[in-house]
């Protein structure tokens, strides 16, 4: 190798490293942990700027395209309150979901307000280069300070920036007995 594209190899290899994580390094726990911190910021993001009447589109596009994988393949997302099209598998889609716009069941989840995001985990599978978490995650409602609790399951993918990227992303409100 002549000693420019040996120089140019350690310049882009110092970058990748300046950006974190390496896309071939394994997915670690504290990862899945901060993008789940990162997620809920994310959705109490959209609705303060919803609430002060700033582009909450332009947030919550934002969230999507750096925090799930559509740019890089399929994206399996069943959103909590969609009973009509239960799956989200484009950005248009997942965007619609979050702020309204194209389907007609949605109102703008992230719209409610929240105050904030809190991830229980059950249990996490790190399987080198991806990983998925399930748990409970509860929303704080801005107007009554009730937490909504939700049941959640997350995949995660490394991005090629280093970042981990939401592959899967299933929520659901947990079942009532109708006893």
């Amino acid at each position: 190798m002549h000693s420019k594209c040996i120089a140019v190899a350690a310049i882009a290899g110092a970058a990748m490293m300046s950006l974190g994580a390496r896309a071939a390094d394994p997915i670690t726990e504290a990862e899945v942990l901060a993008a789940q911190e990162t997620w809920g910021s994310g959705i109490v993001a959209i609705g303060n700027a919803y609430t002060d009447g700033a582009d909450f589109a332009a947030v919550a596009a934002e969230h999507v395209d750096t925090l799930y994988a559509y740019d890089e393949g399929v994206v399996l997302f069943k959103p909590t309150k969609a009973a009509f099209q239960q799956f989200r598998l484009t950005e248009t889609d997942a965007l619609s979901y979050f702020v309204g716009g194209d389907i007609s069941e949605d109102s703008g989840f992230a719209l409610q307000p929240w105050t904030a995001v809190r991830f229980e985990n059950a249990g996490m599978i790190i399987d080198g280069d991806s990983a998925t978490a399930m748990g409970n995650y509860y929303f704080t409602d801005a107007g009554t300070g009730a937490e909504a609790k939700v049941e959640y399951t997350f995949g995660y993918v490394r991005g090629p920036d280093g970042n981990l990227l939401i592959t899967v992303h299933h929520s659901a409100f947990p079942y009532k007995s109708v006893q």
